[in-house]
């Protein structure tokens, strides 16, 4: 790969790495660095000792703080103010570096899903699958049944609800070893991105009939939760804090050395 940094920048004693591309009048600071085919804009300015991701993007005018992260694969649209660290392949617009999308998760979006009869959609991801619950409705209201063995697919042992999360943030981001999961939006709407590794998908929880069932060895992302939503997460085992990995890359290393189902 071949490293273009045009004349009119200015790269000071950032630490660059193959591939990268930095356009005209575009800034980095000093400690800064460019990780492989990572590419900064026109006129963007990356701050002291930031870290621009493998494979990224830093759009045209954009502003990385002094020492965030941005992830690999990530997407910082074109004037986007970034103050915080940026999740791998997430899409990033706005002076307020509102997250809306991630990159290459294709989406079962709300209308696909409006007319579906109850049952279960299998997902491109492994394992997961999105269960449309079944509905009763009079003029006394509506009510959502679900029974484990039926529906749930594991015994509960852990629930908890999360609720006013402002839509900047983020909730999930990482990948239990042994515990599953059942999401329900009962209020609202949550956007959820599944990725075991190899293939990513996003799901529009949009309404409290429809069930996400994340099974272990899954990472997941909640975002874009809408004003007032609550979302309740079925678990199939107790709080333990060393069923969690968090970081992606640690993830991705023990996916791919497990054996083939």
């Amino acid at each position: 790969m071949t490293t273009a940094i045009h004349p009119s920048a200015q790269v000071a004693t950032a630490q660059v790495g193959a591939g990268v591309r930095v356009g005209p009048l575009a800034a980095v600071g000093a400690g800064a660095v460019l990780e492989d085919g990572c590419t900064v804009g026109a006129a963007a300015c990356v701050g002291e000792g930031a870290v621009i991701g493998m494979g990224a993007t830093v759009g045209e005018g954009a502003v990385v703080a002094a020492r965030v992260q941005v992830g690999a694969g990530a997407r910082v649209e074109a004037g986007a103010v970034i103050t915080r660290q940026v999740p791998a392949r997430a899409v990033v617009q706005g002076p307020e570096a509102t997250i809306v999308g991630y990159a290459d998760a294709s989406a079962h979006l709300p209308a696909r899903l409006a007319s579906l009869a109850p049952g279960v959609i299998e997902s491109t991801v492994k394992g997961v699958r999105l269960h449309v619950l079944r509905e009763v409705r009079d003029m006394r209201g509506d009510l959502c049944a679900a029974e484990v063995g039926a529906d749930l697919p594991f015994l509960v042992r852990r629930s908890f609800l999360v609720y006013n999360v402002p839509n900047a943030e983020l909730r999930g981001e990482h990948a239990h070893r042994r515990c599953a999961q059942f999401l329900v939006a009962v209020k609202g709407s949550v956007r959820v991105v599944a990725d075991d590794g190899a293939q990513r998908e996003e799901f529009s929880l949009d309404r409290p009939n429809l069930g996400l069932y994340l099974p272990p060895m899954t990472w997941g992302i909640q975002y874009r939760y809408a004003e007032g939503a609550v979302l309740l997460v079925l678990a199939s085992d107790p709080y333990d804090p060393g069923d969690y990995i968090r970081d992606y890359a640690e993830f991705v290393a023990l996916v791919r050395r497990e054996p083939a189902a």
